[in-house]
């Protein structure tokens, strides 16, 4: 780091250090690691303190000049111009990068706007690091894409089984989001996904097994930290069985307690065995844990009774976004982040109103019904934190390392190593015995069609053409014909006949239900007596909609990583490694099990894994 940017925001930051004698008394007996942070908390106000349990979102792609569109975006929504008056204005701890919020264009981009929060932050009286965070999952979610590596999400991650690969997901992953200046991950989803019909976890989730979940869960939080990076274990006590979308609905998971020991709780104990630094918690209301009625983010049985006492996690425990509908059914905007902090949470998540959600915490501090006590406990835990994390003596990036480190091309390749070890074969039954591979030499025409959903951050997308472009790196001669997830009658007209100058056919299918037209496509693509591929690029239980299909893999994803992997299986210069991680039940009866967990075929010649 170059000294001039270093030594007025470190001088600033150590200065507080001062008078730690009488920091001890915060909060009772230190810890002999505490006493810097304690003398921080002590130097300030409580405005400062009502500030650092924030982390709020805002618009621009520059600290200080945004476009006027995001100016515009931040007046309307939070009073300020800027992230350097925002940070000024409320003093936040934390701030989250989103993508439509236009704070993240590219690296180098990335680490500007970092470096510049932490100057308008650290260039105030008293003033702080501030913890830089996103939801970088991998998969269907992530904010900062290509050319930062993008590894498969967690299902894929289930399929491929191998702790080394989440562990080494998190090791690149971490060290990418470091260099640009993020220290605090939202990932990994802890979730059991138990229920297929979940429309919010799903393939988020490394599957149904609690324990497979929970050892991968464990490697990837060890992975993020080892690099500096805090992970986030998501989202507790478990959101893994609800067919409600906590970003609109009100999600109610009716486990007993025992089964909430058995499935949910199994993840969560691991994490925290692991160490893991941060824990958030689901706007859900599980009766079982608290029948008050309050969702879990609100719930002091819950977060302090169940994760603090009889899990024993100390960490920093941030809520889901304060904007979902999930924590909104009961209470007003108002009575929500104080209500959070009185369960014990540490962290409040992008409050949809900041200015009201921040005068409600301090009113609450000075009127007794929040006892400082307890913002106190909180600001604690978040500085110590960011003590872990060097933030208070390295806050800002290391402009070389941003070339140096993101997208590498040695990320990259343990990105398409790690995504062929995912793919999953469950169908292979062609009218003359198997379908795949295919070959250049024998099918040198392919049809990629199907559904073309809009691409996860930062993949080049659409499925079929990403699939067509890597069937055509790979020798065949492919065309791309977009069909869509609800594709009308003259699309499956259209599909028909381009399959008649096929040799085979490739499709790529969405969440398919027992009335989708994506069935009908399938059953016509069939029906022409073309070798049909199924891939879906999303839930692996499309499969049991689509019993004639000739072969059928399972991608958990349409990022280009998962796609490209798929290609490459289909072509058979990779062999299918996946297993299923999460059971996919017939379609004609849900009581019963087309495929089990553990499910997957490969090749001849290829040892099984």
């Amino acid at each position: 780091m170059p000294p001039h940017r270093a030594a007025l925001p470190r001088r600033a930051v150590l200065a507080a250090t001062a008078g730690v004698t009488a920091a001890l008394a915060v909060g009772g007996t230190a810890r002999a690691d505490d006493r810097r942070t304690r003398a921080l908390l002590t130097a300030m106000t409580l405005e400062e303190k009502v500030g650092q349990v924030f982390v709020a979102r805002v618009y621009g792609h520059s600290a200080t000049a945004p476009d006027q569109a995001d100016v515009d975006a931040n007046l309307a929504e939070m009073g300020v111009r800027t992230a350097a008056e925002l940070v000024a204005r409320y003093r936040v701890g934390g701030i989250i990068y989103f993508t439509w919020a236009h704070n993240t264009r590219d690296p180098r981009q990335i680490a500007g706007l970092s470096d510049g929060i932490q100057r308008a932050s650290l260039g105030l009286p008293r003033g702080l690091p501030v913890l830089i965070s996103t939801d970088q999952e991998h998969g269907i979610v992530c904010r900062v894409g290509a050319p930062a590596t993008l590894f498969p999400g967690a299902m894929a991650l289930g399929a491929g089984g191998s702790r080394a690969d989440a562990r080494q997901l998190g090791r690149i992953a971490g060290r990418e989001l470091r260099a640009m200046g993020i220290r605090q991950n939202y990932s990994p989803v802890a979730d059991v996904n138990v229920n297929p019909a979940n429309p919010v976890i799903g393939v988020r989730s490394f599957g149904a097994d609690p324990a497979a979940a929970a050892r991968l869960v464990a490697a990837e939080v060890r992975g993020y930290q080892a690099s500096g990076v805090a992970a986030t274990a998501k989202h507790f006590p478990g959101h893994g069985d609800t067919a409600v979308d906590s970003h609109t609905g009100f999600p109610v998971i009716t486990h007993t307690r025992a089964e909430w020991e058995r499935l949910d709780a199994v993840p969560f104990r691991e994490a925290i065995a692991a160490g893991v630094d941060s824990i958030m918690t689901g706007h859900l209301l599980f009766p079982s844990l608290d029948p008050s009625g309050d969702p879990a983010t609100l719930s002091r049985p819950i977060v302090t009774g169940v994760l603090r006492e009889q899990l024993g996690y100390d960490g920093v425990v941030v809520t889901d976004a304060l904007g979902m509908a999930g924590v909104r059914t009961k209470y007003g905007d108002e009575r929500v982040p104080v209500l959070a902090l009185k369960a014990g949470v540490d962290q409040l998540l992008d409050p949809p109103d900041l200015a009201v959600a921040w005068n409600a915490v301090l009113n609450a501090v000075r009127d007794g019904e929040l006892a400082e006590e307890r913002l106190d406990s909180a600001v604690l835990r978040i500085l110590r934190l960011k003590e872990r994390l060097g933030l208070l003596d390295e806050p800002y990036t290391d402009p070389a390392a941003v070339s140096r480190v993101v997208g590498r091309r040695t990320h990259r390749a343990a990105a398409d190593r790690i995504a062929e070890a995912t793919t999953t074969l469950l169908v292979d039954e062609g009218p003359a015995g198997p379908t795949l591979p295919l070959a250049p030499r024998t099918h040198p025409r392919l049809l990629v069609v199907g559904a073309d959903p809009a691409s996860p951050s930062g993949t080049t997308g659409p499925p079929t053409t990403v699939l067509a472009d890597a069937f055509t790196e790979l020798g065949f001669t492919a065309t791309a014909l977009s069909t869509g997830t609800a594709p009308t009658a003259e699309a499956v007209e259209r599909a028909v006949r381009a399959a008649s100058g096929a040799d085979a056919v490739v499709v790529a299918t969405y969440n398919v239900t027992a009335d989708s037209p994506q069935r009908t496509l399938v059953e016509q693509l069939v029906a022409t007596g073309r070798p049909v591929v199924a891939v879906a690029v999303r839930n692996p239980y499309d499969v049991a909609q689509l019993p004639g299909v000739h072969a059928f893999l399972a991608a958990y994803s349409w990022t280009d990583v998962e796609l490209r992997a798929a290609a490459r299986v289909i072509a058979g210069t990779a062999a299918p490694r996946g297993r299923l991680p999460v059971p996919v039940r017939r379609a004609d009866d849900p009581e019963q099990v087309l495929y089990p967990v553990g499910h997957g075929l490969t090749y001849p010649g290829y040892a099984a894994r």
